[in-house]
């Protein structure tokens, strides 16, 4: 089986991305074999490493194929300097977007067969003029069926819309699109490692509204979409009432619970797996992950950031990538 080739953007510059990448990588040992690859600046990196007092020993990277195991580095220069450590900042959103676009390009050419991305400030970036809310948001430019979702152990969640305001998101639940992205998600997940997997659709209202007492939406839009998708071979099922549909996902491996909008599957996420979990983008042609959690501007610099969501991210890759080839 070929090495997977996993790169690793360094996040935020300001926050905590640096050190939860230099405290994993430091010790390859505890990680699936694979070429990881650090995207940038070596600056950033080697400021890290001396806080940390930890030493990658990084080879610069040059994409030849086959790959070897161990840690490389593909510098990205950043025109300006990054602000320093907790500091929310223009210089610091631009250097996460450029560190985070250098490597998906790489990933597109199929020079990677991975990606697992360090946690960026949507405020940085607009801060930075960059007109993306994050992450998934860029990779939708290119791969509109890309899918937002969370990976653990005991809970797995997909999430209909993300960084939108609730009311936007409340408004965006019909039974087209809806239905569309539950097939989508049903052809993304078929190429994980696992499978196959079934969806549990979470309502809208309390109670998913209880036969239209508490809200239409659920009878009027969600269970057309839940329909239209099991005529297309989907094994969905819902919607079901979103303060239990989670304790029906939890704990069942080849399941994964459909949230509506982003705190509906965020909450219950980061209660069972905050340190554990994984930000996990599907439908794309190569993988990416990233950590559950924040830049934690309020603890960057201090060298007390948890590297254990960041160490899953980078086991998930290597494993779906592993998986996929």
């Amino acid at each position: 089986m070929t090495l997977p080739r996993i790169g690793v953007t360094l996040g935020d510059p300001g926050g905590v991305g640096p050190e939860v990448a230099v405290k994993c990588l430091s010790r390859p040992e505890a990680l699936p074999p694979a070429e990881y690859v650090v995207f940038g600046d070596a600056r950033v990196l080697a400021n890290e490493e001396k806080k940390a007092g930890l030493k990658l020993g990084a080879e610069e990277w040059h994409g030849g194929r086959p790959g070897r195991a161990g840690v490389f580095l593909k510098e990205v220069r950043v025109p300006a300097t990054p602000a320093g450590a907790g500091r929310l900042s223009a210089e610091n959103g631009k250097a996460s977007f450029l560190f985070f676009e250098a490597a998906v390009a790489e990933a597109r050419s199929g020079r990677l067969d991975g990606l697992t991305t360090a946690p960026v400030s949507k405020a940085a970036w607009g801060l930075a003029g960059l007109p993306w809310r994050g992450h998934t948001e860029y990779l939708s430019r290119d791969y509109p069926r890309a899918v937002m979702a969370f990976w653990s152990e005991r809970l797995k969640v997909a999430l209909y819309t993300h960084h939108r305001p609730l009311r936007e998101a409340a408004e965006a639940v019909r039974e087209a699109p809806l239905g569309e992205f539950l097939i989508s998600l049903h052809q993304a997940l078929a190429k994980v490692p696992g499978g196959p997997y079934s969806l549990l659709v979470a309502g809208l209202n309390p109670h998913a509204g209880e036969d239209g007492r508490l809200g239409r939406e659920d009878e009027e839009e969600i269970r057309p979409a839940v329909e239209r998708a099991v005529r297309a071979g989907v094994p969905a099922s819902g919607p079901f009432s979103p303060d239990t549909v989670f304790l029906r996902a939890r704990g069942r491996d080849k399941t994964v619970a459909v949230a509506l909008y982003h705190d509906q599957g965020l909450i219950p996420f980061k209660l069972e797996a905050f340190h554990s979990g994984v930000n996990v983008t599907l439908g794309l042609p190569f993988v990416r992950t990233s950590p559950a959690h924040g830049t934690a501007y309020e603890i960057a610099g201090k060298g007390a950031a948890d590297p254990g969501s960041m160490a899953e991210a980078l086991r998930l890759a290597a494993a779906f990538s592993a998986g996929a080839s």
